[in-house]
């Protein structure tokens, strides 16, 4: 039982996962936009950290946490952890805000950018649903829509290209090397295996 738990949590961490790196290549401009999905930094204390993904633009720079959940999702910014609710049990997890402020501070200091230059974004997939009153960057749905909406320009080109080399070219990236935009098309014919509620609320979510 176990194995089957464990390929199902992986079936359902890939699938979500697909659908927003699907979402990023349909919906954002790869020359406006350079995709950096599943990195991994190392930290200045020891140890590393993963991050789902990061997008440089000269609009800033975007860091995204992905939470494939369901159920009821509770908590606020301050809150150093929030709560999953199926049914009549509650889980809590770490409070993604906080979870992601790590990672920016994490870039900031690698890219020598200040934090304000950086926009955290937290976005959930999957059967579940949010509370009222969340932060505008925690999403169930618009999520390229929200990254495109930041239209004031926080980097100069000169700053957003030495970021890009940086991040391309250096040992930080240590996860896999990214590809800016692209899209392994061989995935495309994988889609119809995918849950079909996820697929049919795509554009929905994702645009």
């Amino acid at each position: 039982m176990s194995l089957l738990k464990n390929i199902k949590t992986w079936y359902k961490g890939w699938d979500g996962e697909l659908t927003v790196k699907l979402g990023q290549w349909l919906f954002l401009n790869k020359k406006t936009y350079h995709v950096f999905n599943n990195v991994t930094l190392p930290l200045f204390g020891g140890g590393t950290t993963q991050i789902d993904h990061i997008i440089i633009s000269v609009y800033g720079i975007f860091v995204v946490e992905t939470k494939n959940m369901k159920g009821l999702i509770y908590g606020n910014a301050k809150d150093p952890t929030w709560t999953q609710i199926v049914f009549i049990k509650r889980y809590p997890f770490q409070n993604p805000l906080r979870q992601n402020y790590k990672h920016i501070k994490t870039i900031s200091e690698i890219l020598k950018i200040p934090e304000d230059k950086f926009h955290s974004i937290i976005f959930f997939i999957g059967n579940c649903k949010l509370q009222r009153n969340m932060p505008e960057n925690v999403l169930l749905k618009g999520y390229t829509k929200y990254i495109k909406s930041k239209t004031e320009k926080f980097l100069q080109k000169k700053k957003f290209l030495t970021s890009l080399k940086v991040l391309q070219h250096t040992n930080y990236l240590q996860a896999s090397k990214p590809k800016g935009n692209t899209f392994n098309t061989s995935k495309v014919f994988m889609i119809p295996r995918m849950n079909l509620e996820i697929m049919t609320n795509l554009y929905t979510n994702l645009a």
